[in-house]
């Protein structure tokens, strides 16, 4: 449930944020688990794993937009209400170089031979990195901004 006052808001907000690292954590650890399972993978654990993280992601997603809607309407924070837009737009190419990189690990696991692999995997944890890097800035944007009015 989304909190109606503002600092209520916010610290919902950032609880949100720390349930999206903490979900991160699980799908990282999942999938290590799963490239033990090879050269036979167990790919109906894995994909079990998949969707409730999808669930989770989903769920969060929802209600940091409603969220994103209440400091729009009803506090009168466009600013805010950007920043977290820049923030899920950031959030949705993590999730996709995340997957990007699962896929590459265990492309360079099955084809040890294979030096592109480990080149591809390097690119994509590159781009996490800068990815990672704008998110901060996001979160500091919005820190900064939510903060002005104490």
């Amino acid at each position: 449930m989304v909190p109606t006052d503002f600092k209520g808001l916010i610290q919902r907000f950032y609880h949100l944020q720390s349930e999206r690292v903490e979900t991160y954590r699980l799908f990282e650890e999942g999938h290590e688990a799963y490239l033990r399972t090879g050269p036979h993978y167990d790919f109906d654990h894995y994909r079990q794993l998949v969707h409730e993280i999808t669930q989770a992601f989903c769920g969060i997603s929802k209600e940091v937009l409603e969220i994103k809607g209440k400091l729009h309407n009803e506090f009168d924070r466009p600013d805010l209400s950007e920043h977290i837009e820049k923030l899920q737009s950031k959030e949705k190419q993590k999730l996709e170089l995340t997957a990007k990189l699962q896929l590459a690990r265990q492309r360079a696991q099955d084809h040890p031979e294979d030096e592109d692999c480990q080149e591809k995997i390097q690119e994509i944890k590159q781009e996490i990195i800068k990815n990672k890097e704008a998110l901060s800035e996001i979160m500091q944007d919005f820190k900064y901004d939510s903060e002005e009015c104490d």
